[in-house]
């Protein structure tokens, strides 16, 4: 009971307090008033986080934090999005009970925050306003496209690089195969592109961390030792940055309750279980962006093989702390933003991504998780969240489920959305959106088990929202893990979380273990187990000559030294989308060979690769935490960055380990939160990479992060 907990608010209505692990639990005689409770204990612990991710979302950057050229380059980028747009046009649409819910959150909020402002914010002298229902609008537009929808938008927009860089249809058929339709290569390199994906040119996602790639599975009762259905998920995002995105929660109202993450400024639970159903989350690779080709002069766009019509203008006025308002226009048609000048004749692209200026649908679904009973019930809220995400269900009687969500586009038949179309023609515009139930899912599979790891899942729907998805090393590792056990623990549940074994290398060596030479650096990489372990030094080998490839394959001779070099170094392309590239690498026979046999291409790629000093792969695997305002700026004594932390893991493990560069600055992708339950116990196991609080002088700002790095998990319970 919270009664035997670290009090922290109580009045006639909601009784607020910590258990052991500095986890809030909020007890409410009434539904409305836990999401009062949620938004008082966002704001206690999250305060700096919450008000930074507004000011960033509504492009007040200059104005509040810091008035340089890059923060100018960031407010410009938020507002070109517009998620600040009509929010309470959006808010209009929550029903009356929504809209009290989202009103009880934000009195909670403006209550703590009336009297308790972050210090560091003080410093900059600004004066926050109080939250209104359309900043949760706000908020759910920002976290449904940071960088979910923004991955697939930049692999779209380097095939136009490519197309534009010379790159034959034959090798781009073999990296993108059976999506180019409709691609009219003279019409695309006649395209002009202003913001280029080599180099990057707006460093916004300092605060908001890229959400990505995850782990879910869910187990039936059949196959558990307890008889019971067991669900995990471990969301794999930027973990380099302190507090850790997600906020742990206990919620009570009488004999019903919800516990497990949420995110500050979105009232709801969106991870977790309540006494009757369990689901998590992972970003599934719809493709809900689009762009298209105008055809501009004099201000106007090409309608159609007879009009031509004047782009709708919006004009944002940024100001800054030290220097003049700087004022931009938008050109905005049916198809988007245009990125570009109308008034310079041209072919230009406008964009548009399928959730836009809603929210309100999103918000209402996640409440009705509340009161959900089953598998069934929960499928139908979360297939129509108006973000994409892969869901995977569990209930108290023992079914499972799997569930995908996002708008996804009925475009016109045979093209795959992939490709930028001319915008005159209007048979490319959209026609409406897909119905959840046609998209991928599924009920009670004869398995025994779903896993979702961000591959290619369209074979439970019967359309197909997925386009390019990431390799399906980790859903196969999963699922040999799951098929290794007549009967499942939740311990079972738990070391799959941490597992380091690589199927991606596994397929590699293969191919490059008869080629490797009889030298110290060939013999252990010949001998290597697969496993990302943190002591492996096959793992930094295989890194070396994985690496060498993709810069002999698509360096040089493809898409030049100096892209690849970006793609490598300074972008999560490879990362995010490393399937595309493999499947080129492995292939017998390809056109990115230039007539050079496979394995005399690796000999010399290897030659070259071993010639390093072994060394463990934990020696690359250095990961600091920093201060998401002060990071690397405060002396390292002040403890407001941690670390660094050793990772463990790849790109294709399922504990991944992926640190790189992205847009200027360091990033990460792996398991930031992890959660595992067992419907035999009303509990939720877990652990964080940080802890509940961003006061950095709170014992519970990283209070979880040894467990995070031990493999320990505390228990929550109502």
């Amino acid at each position: 009971m919270v009664s035997e907990h670290i009090p922290v608010f109580q009045d006639e209505r909601v009784t607020i307090a910590r258990d052991e692990h500095g986890v809030p639990h909020v007890e409410a005689k009434a539904e409305v008033d836990l999401y009062w409770g949620l938004g008082y204990c966002h704001a206690l612990d999250r305060s700096l986080q919450l008000l930074l991710m507004r000011i960033l979302g509504n492009g007040q950057a200059c104005e509040h934090l810091d008035d340089t050229k890059e923060m100018l380059a960031i407010d410009t980028f938020f507002r070109r999005m517009n998620w600040h747009g009509e929010l309470e046009v959006e808010a209009r649409r929550l029903s009356p009970n929504a809209r009290t819910f989202c009103e009880a959150y934000c009195a909670g909020l403006n209550q703590y925050l009336a009297r308790n402002r972050p210090w560091e914010l003080k410093l900059l002298g600004y004066e926050p306003e109080p939250w209104q229902v359309g900043d949760l609008i706000l908020l759910s537009r920002m976290v449904g496209y940071l960088t979910l929808a923004q991955s697939q938008a930049e692999l779209e927009r380097l095939f136009i690089e490519m197309v534009q860089a010379g790159i034959d249809r034959a090798r781009l058929e073999e990296l993108f195969p059976g999506i180019l339709d409709g691609c009219d290569e003279d019409l695309l390199k006649q395209v002009k592109l202003s913001e280029r994906i080599v180099p990057a040119s707006v460093k916004w996602n300092t605060v908001l961390p890229r959400l990505l790639a995850s782990n879910n599975w869910v187990v039936s009762g059949a196959r558990t030792v307890s008889g019971k259905a067991m669900l995990a998920n471990d969301p794999h995002l930027e973990t380099n940055r302190l507090p850790n995105v997600w906020y742990e929660i206990v919620l009570t109202c009488g004999e019903r309750f919800a516990m497990g993450a949420t995110m500050p400024g979105l009232p709801a639970l969106l991870i977790g279980r309540t006494n009757y159903l369990a689901w998590g989350a992972t970003y599934t690779f719809m493709d809900g962006v689009d762009s298209w080709i105008e055809h501009c002069k004099e201000g106007r766009y090409r309608y159609d093989d007879k009009a031509w019509r004047v782009f709708q203008t919006r004009k944002e006025v940024i100001v800054r702390k030290k220097q003049s308002p700087c004022e931009i226009i938008f050109y905005e048609n049916e198809h988007g933003v245009l990125d570009g000048n109308p008034f310079e004749e041209g072919f230009y692209l406008t964009t548009r991504w399928a959730p836009g200026q809603l929210g309100a649908k999103s918000l209402e679904q996640a409440f009705k998780m509340w009161h959900a009973q089953n598998v069934a019930e929960g499928m139908e809220h979360l297939g129509q969240l108006e973000s994409a995400f892969n869901w995977v269900l569990a209930d108290h009687h023992g079914n499972i489920g799997y569930q995908m969500s996002g708008l996804m586009p009925k475009r016109r038949v045979g093209v795959s959305g992939f490709v930028a179309l001319p915008g005159w023609k209007r048979e490319n515009d959209w026609q409406g959106f897909i119905a959840p139930e046609d998209l991928p899912r599924g009920m009670n599979p004869a398995a025994g088990y779903f896993v979702t790891a961000n591959d290619d899942l369209n074979s439970w729907g019967s359309v197909k929202p997925i386009n390019n998805a990431m390799g399906s090393y980790r859903a196969e590792r999963i699922a040999q893990l799951l098929e290794q056990r007549d009967k499942l623990s939740l311990a079972d549940m738990q070391a799959i979380h941490y597992d380091v074994y690589s199927r991606q290398a596994e397929q590699f060596m293969k191919v490059l273990r008869p080629l490797l030479p009889d030298t110290t650096p060939g013999r252990i990489l010949r001998e290597w187990n697969l496993c990302y372990e943190p002591e492996s030094q096959g793992a930094f080998l295989f890194e070396q000559v994985y690496r060498a490839l993709l810069h002999r394959v698509f360096g040089a001779k493809g898409v030049g030294e100096e892209v690849t070099n970006f793609l490598a170094n300074e972008s999560g392309i490879f990362i995010d989308f490393y399937n595309n590239f493999d499947r080129v690498l492995l292939a017998e026979e390809s056109a990115w060979f230039h007539g050079e046999k496979r394995d005399e291409l690796y000999r010399r790629v290897i030659a070259t690769a071993l010639q390093v000093k072994p060394r463990v792969w934990g020696k690359s695997q250095q990961l600091p935490l920093s201060h998401i305002l002060f990071g690397n700026r405060m002396p390292k004594m002040f403890g407001f960055d941690r670390g660094p932390i050793t990772l463990r893991g790849g790109r294709a493990t399922p504990h991944q380990g992926q640190i790189y560069r992205s847009a200027g600055r360091l990033t990460s992708f792996t398991p930031s939160f992890r959660m595992v339950t067992d419907f035999a116990r009303d509990e939720l196991h877990t652990n964080l990479a940080g802890g509940p609080s961003d006061r950095r002088f709170s014992p519970w700002y990283c209070s979880d992060l040894e467990n995070w790095l031990s493999g320990k998990y505390k228990v929550l319970k109502p």
